[in-house]
């Protein structure tokens, strides 16, 4: 298990946890009330900043609760926050519905996942390996 060093910017703000023993993600929770219009989108403030160890992301993904009862998710999903990132933690909603979604300051909006990543040593070459797939893509595996 790692430390995730978590700061209020703000102190309204509500430190997240884990809602179940064995739950991969923590809640984000809004900082303040707003309103997201039908087709609309929104840059929520969570009134929080991390410090994440080198080699580890943050991934925020939608609620599934959200997404299935008020067509509300995370525009970017799932976003990334970097281990060098000090800045406030903001999520990008969108609301898919049909009618405004109302949100109150501490709603749990999105959750968040601390995981393992590496870097790539990117190299450029003039041929790539053929494979039997080659460049087929977008579906051209069936169904």
């Amino acid at each position: 298990m790692i430390a995730l060093k978590i700061k209020k910017l703000d102190p309204k703000a509500r430190i997240p946890k884990y809602q179940s023993a064995n739950a991969a993600g923590f809640d984000l929770c809004a900082l303040e009330d707003c309103e997201i219009s039908a087709g609309d989108r929104a840059l929520i403030k969570t009134g929080l900043a991390i410090s994440l160890p080198i080699g580890y992301e943050l991934q925020v993904r939608p609620r599934s609760g959200l997404a299935l009862k008020h067509s509300v998710t995370v525009l970017n999903s799932p976003g990334t926050v970097d281990s060098d990132y000090r800045g406030e933690l903001m999520i990008i909603l969108i609301n898919l519905g049909s009618e405004t979604f109302k949100i109150s300051a501490g709603d749990r909006i999105a959750q968040a996942i601390v995981s393992a990543v590496s870097q790539a040593d990117l190299v450029e070459v003039e041929y790539l390996d053929e494979t039997e797939r080659g460049a087929g893509g977008f579906g051209s595996t069936g169904r």
